[in-house]
């Protein structure tokens, strides 16, 4: 069983990581090799997701593009973006699309950037982007591993030892999922 998780999480990072690095497609737009579009940045509180996400008119249709976070995003504006193919690239940074592009709003509470970045706002940035708040909010779905370990000893049996790793497996699990679907911890 530990195989076959294993075997699933790095399909799931190498099908994520290929989306990301442009080799599989997004759901960006095609057929113009190079187009600026107006872009912003919100960020989507759902339960315990919180996620960045791109906002976007092409068409006359509002678009958002989960993105991994990156600390420059916090202090991002209304701008322009470069939609090239498979890549987008804000301010002559490349952003890395966590998903595919959805046509509808996302699910949740989304949270405008500020039209004018703060003045302390690249300080607070460096400040949320280190890896102790993004492993705090992505632990947040390790409540998920004790339900995993009862259900693998109800299962499969065994004892306390079975429970244990099942349930740091799960956890583990949670923890990855959430950190590679593209949590945001500002």
């Amino acid at each position: 069983m530990l195989g076959t998780v294993a075997l699933i999480i790095l399909g799931y990072s190498g099908f994520q990581v290929t989306s990301a690095f442009g080799y599989l497609p997004a759901g960006l737009p095609r057929g113009v090799a190079c187009r600026d579009v107006g872009v912003r940045r919100v960020r989507q509180q759902h339960r315990l997701v919180s996620r960045s996400w791109l906002e976007f008119t092409t068409g006359g249709r509002t678009r958002w593009l989960p993105v991994y976070f990156d600390p420059t995003l916090v202090t991002l504006t209304q701008t322009d973006a470069e939609l090239a193919g498979r890549t987008v690239t804000v301010d002559g940074m490349r952003v890395y699309p966590a998903g595919r592009l959805r046509n509808t709003e996302p699910v949740g509470r989304l949270i405008d950037n500020p039209a004018r970045p703060d003045d302390g706002a690249a300080v607070t940035a460096l400040r949320v982007a280190r890896y102790g708040r993004r492993l705090l909010l992505d632990a947040q779905s390790a409540v998920v591993g004790p339900f995993a370990g009862l259900l693998w000893v109800y299962v499969a049996g065994g004892g306390p030892t079975a429970f244990a790793a099942a349930t740091m497996m799960g956890a583990g699990a949670a923890v990855w999922f959430s950190a590679i679907r593209g949590s945001d911890p500002s």
